[in-house]
């Protein structure tokens, strides 16, 4: 679409131009007019907005990197002269990384990009419900930005590009998102879950509220009750609307047809073969080379720590899956979850080799940097999205799998976790009341198979979370919550406290007054 590219490379050049503080002296100027929007309708250019949140949103490289990379739950190791990659997955892992890493300085753009885009959009007269789905998408930009590097860079609405970005830091930011979130929220549509909507408003609000005191204070993080009860209530009224119920299957939520059968879903981005973002990123980096239809890149793992985690009947663990399309897996092979031991092909159940012939067996012991000749099979694969073999078949033009950002698991996990903090407990729906009996509801349905707790403490839960939502970008932010994340692990020393956040692009720093880098860096 003509209109959602302009803007998106509108957001970029401005982007670039603002930050920098430079004044380029361009016809397009880094805006656009009246005339080159579709009269009255800026419906293309919103779709713009939530075309932007791909890159940065989807895939393994920018916000998932960030989150998902530096915790305990992803490793990226080199493997032979495969994964150096200049060293920046080592870095993320190992918390050493500075305001120079690529995939630091690249996530920061483009959500900045999506702040930009979305703020660019109300200069031209949307209506109410285009002008907060694009302030929705604004503030979940921002609160990405907050959580990651604790800093906002802004606009107001045909602010001159000549003048530096303005920032809003930590608390100042948050108590904005919020007062955002609340004034849009009346106008924003029901659903689907692909567009910004009431429900994804709440689960919004929810995070913001459940990580107010680490905003205010990452290294000794307080809870204040008034914050645990917003969330509670928040929840309440999205389990009280009975639009989302546990799906047969649990990796039904992420399958190629999710649009249709995730009954958790609440906010997603769209994708279909030919039009989506990265997704396909999921089954790409973990899958080995030989392991066709997918011709994977034999990267990721999980540690061997994070997978043990898990009980053998959880099936969260990993089931054999039937996508739409997808080989007839005769050995019933799990194929989606974390795929662990020999590996088979999927139409005729022979086992797979590595390219040197030895048997495709994933390990769990795991290495950073691994170069024996058992490299290629190191460590068990986390594979959360089933693979699109139907797009794969087809020369693998993108994924038909809606990218899932908020869903009925987490709404439950949150409330479970507020109410522990000290949140007067409620009842809704048919999950009860105490934080156990809401656990224990999540953990036996049979989608997940896992047996009931028998008590359940912060600790607990945050393995919970673990289990319930790996690879879906928040295992950094729960163990920053939860106090974990400095922590020494295998190939990990105690991280100092300034890696509680990413430093500022050393790029955008230098040329901004503004900005002032974040301690430590």
């Amino acid at each position: 679409m003509r209109y959602s590219k302009f803007a998106w490379a509108t957001a970029v050049l401005a982007l670039l131009q603002g930050t920098t503080g430079c004044s380029i002296n361009e016809t397009l100027n880094g805006q656009l007019t009246q005339d080159q929007i579709p009269k009255g309708d800026p419906a293309a250019l919103l779709q713009g907005v939530y075309n932007a949140q791909r890159e940065p949103i989807q895939g393994c490289v920018s916000v998932f990197a960030l989150e998902e990379v530096s915790t305990d739950a992803r490793i990226m190791p080199t493997r032979g002269p495969d994964w150096d990659d200049n060293g920046k997955w080592r870095a993320l892992f190992n918390h050493t990384w500075d305001g120079n890493n690529e995939r630091v300085r690249e996530t920061f753009t483009q959500l900045e990009g999506i702040e930009y885009s979305s703020t660019d959009l109300l200069r031209f007269s949307p209506t109410a419900q285009q002008a907060a789905e694009s302030r929705f998408l604004r503030a979940w930009a921002e609160f990405l930005l907050l959580d990651l590097y604790d800093q906002v860079l802004y606009r107001e609405p045909g602010g001159s590009l000549g003048e530096l970005a303005k920032v809003r830091k930590g608390t100042e930011a948050l108590t904005y998102i919020i007062s955002e979130i609340t004034a849009i929220q009346k106008d924003l549509p029901d659903g689907p879950a692909s567009r910004a909507n009431k429900d994804a408003a709440r689960v919004l609000l929810m995070k913001c509220y459940l990580n107010k005191g680490v905003y205010a204070n990452r290294a000794a993080p307080t809870f204040d009750v008034a914050d645990m009860n917003q969330v509670v209530k928040l929840a309440d009224e999205i389990i009280s609307s009975g639009k989302y119920s546990f799906t047969p299957n649990f990796f039904d939520n992420f399958a190629p047809n999710n649009t249709a059968i995730g009954l958790e879903n609440i906010f997603t981005q769209a994708n279909s073969f030919g039009n989506s973002g990265p997704t396909r990123d999921f089954w790409k980096f973990v899958s080995h080379y030989n392991m066709r239809p997918v011709d994977g890149y034999n990267g990721p793992a999980t540690t061997a720590e994070f997978y043990d985690l898990f009980e053998a009947t959880d099936k969260r663990r990993g089931v054999a899956y039937d996508s739409p399309g997808g080989p007839a897996n005769p050995g019933r092979r799990v194929n989606v979850g974390f795929l662990a031991g020999q590996q088979y092909n999927l139409i005729t159940n022979a086992p797979l080799t590595t390219r040197g012939g030895a048997p495709l067996a994933f390990t769990k012991d795991i290495n950073l940097l691994e170069t024996g000749p058992d490299l290629e099979t190191k460590g068990i694969r986390p594979l959360k999205y089933p693979v699109d073999y139907a797009s794969e078949l087809k020369g693998g033009n993108g994924a038909d799998n809606d990218h899932v950002s908020f869903r009925l698991a987490d709404v439950l996990l949150m409330k479970a976790e507020a109410i522990l903090r000290g949140a007067t407990p409620t009842s809704a729906g048919t999950y009860g009341a105490t934080p156990l009996a809401i656990v224990n509801t999540l953990r036996t349905h049979p989608s997940r198979g896992a047996s009931p707790l028998t008590a359940l403490t912060l600790d607990v839960l945050l393995d919970e979370r673990g289990r319930e939502l790996y690879g879906e970008s928040w295992r950094r932010q729960d163990l920053i919550r939860f106090g974990k994340f400095l922590q020494a692990r295998k190939d990990k020393p105690q991280s100092a406290p300034k890696y509680l956040i990413y430093p500022i692009p050393q790029s955008q720093a230098d040329v901004n007054s503004n900005i002032k880098q974040n301690p430590g860096y």
